[in-house]
C-alpha cells in the first residue's frame, strides 16, 4: 500500500505542474542543470507519510557515468600492488631477500640471452584500446573522441607518477645501478593499457590485455631491468592512472563540450623514459 500511495502521489504531484509543449520540454531537458525525484519518507517508520522531492543535480553528476564515478574499492587492488612493491626499497628491506633470489633465478633461466621485445610489447593493450575504436563490431562504453580523451589523461597520469617516484626515490636497477628502478615504467604502461581494455570493452578482452601486460612484467624481471617489487608498484600505478582517466572524463566533457554532437580533443602526451612526444586528437562529426 506504501508504494501505491507513493505512486497516486507522483502523478498527482505531475498532473498538477504547469502543462508544456513538446517543444518546451525540448528545451527545458537541454538546460544545464537536470532534476531527478526522490521518494522521501517523512514521519514515524509504516506510517506511510511520503513526498516527492526534485533535487537538482550539478554538472559533475550530469557529465558522469557508471564508468566514470569514484568507488572506493577501485583503490583496493592498485594501492596492494603499491604497497606491496614498497617493502622492497632500499638495501634492508623486508622483501631484499625475495628480489635477489627472484633475480638470481631470471640470471639462471636467461643463460646470456636477453630478449627486449618488451620494449614494443608493453604498448600493445593500449594499441588494442584505441585500435578498436574503428571497428563497429565490438561494442564500447564511449565515443571515440571520450576513449582517445581517457587514454591520454591516463597516459600523462602515469608518467607524471612513475617519473615523480622515479627520481624521488632513486631506487638502484639490478643490472646497471641507475637510480630510477622503482617503479617499473614498462610495466605501468603495460597494465595501464590492460585496464583501459578492462573497463572498456569488458572482461574477456580485459583478460587478454592483462595476460599481455603480466607477460611485459615477467620480461623486466627476465632482462634483469627491474627488482620483483618495482614491477608490483608499477602495476599498481598503471591501474590507478586508468582510474584517473576515466574519472576525470566528466571534467573533459565539460570542458571540450564532448557531450554535443561536434567535439573536438586535443591532449599533448610526453614519455620522457622513452624521449618520445606526441598530441592526441579526435574530432566526433
Amino acid at each position: 500500500m506504501r508504494y501505491i500511495a507513493t505512486l497516486i502521489l507522483l502523478l498527482a504531484t505531475l498532473m498538477s505542474a504547469p502543462k508544456m509543449s513538446v517543444a518546451q520540454t525540448s528545451v527545458a531537458d537541454s538546460t544545464k542543470y537536470k532534476y531527478s525525484i526522490d521518494v522521501a519518507r517523512k514521519g514515524a517508520a509504516g506510517s506511510g507519510n511520503s513526498s516527492v522531492v526534485l533535487r537538482k543535480k550539478g554538472w559533475w553528476q550530469e557529465h558522469s557515468d557508471a564508468t566514470t564515478r569514484f568507488r572506493a574499492e577501485q583503490l583496493v587492488v592498485p594501492g596492494a600492488l603499491f604497497l606491496v612493491g614498497t617493502l622492497g626499497i632500499g638495501e634492508n628491506a623486508p622483501m631484499r631477500g625475495i628480489n635477489c633470489a627472484v633475480r638470481d633465478g631470471m640470471t639462471t633461466m636467461r643463460n646470456g640471452q636477453y630478449l627486449h621485445f618488451d620494449d614494443y610489447l608493453q604498448y600493445l593493450p593500449v594499441a588494442g584500446y584505441l585500435g578498436f575504436c574503428v571497428t563497429r563490431r565490438i561494442k564500447a562504453k564511449h565515443t571515440v573522441p571520450e576513449r582517445i580523451c581517457v587514454a591520454a589523461v591516463t597516459y600523462i597520469s602515469m608518467t607524471a607518477l612513475t617519473n615523480a617516484l622515479k627520481y624521488t626515490i632513486r631506487e638502484k636497477r639490478p643490472d646497471t645501478g641507475a637510480r630510477n628502478s622503482f617503479p617499473s615504467g614498462h610495466t605501468a604502461t603495460a597494465f595501464a593499457g590492460a585496464e583501459l581494455v578492462r573497463s572498456e570493452y569488458g572482461l574477456g578482452y580485459g583478460i587478454a590485455a592483462y595476460t599481455v601486460a603480466t607477460g611485459v612484467a615477467f620480461m623486466r624481471l627476465y632482462n634483469g631491468r627491474h627488482w620483483l617489487n618495482d614491477v608490483l608498484a608499477g602495476a599498481g600505478v598503471g591501474i590507478i592512472s586508468a582510474r584517473i582517466g576515466y574519472w576525470m572524463l566528466p571534467l573533459n566533457r565539460k570542458i571540450f563540450r564532448m557531450d554535443r554532437r561536434k567535439a573536438l580533443v586535443t591532449t599533448p602526451m610526453y614519455y620522457p623514459e622513452q624521449n618520445a612526444l606526441g598530441v592526441a586528437c579526435a574530432m566526433n562529426f
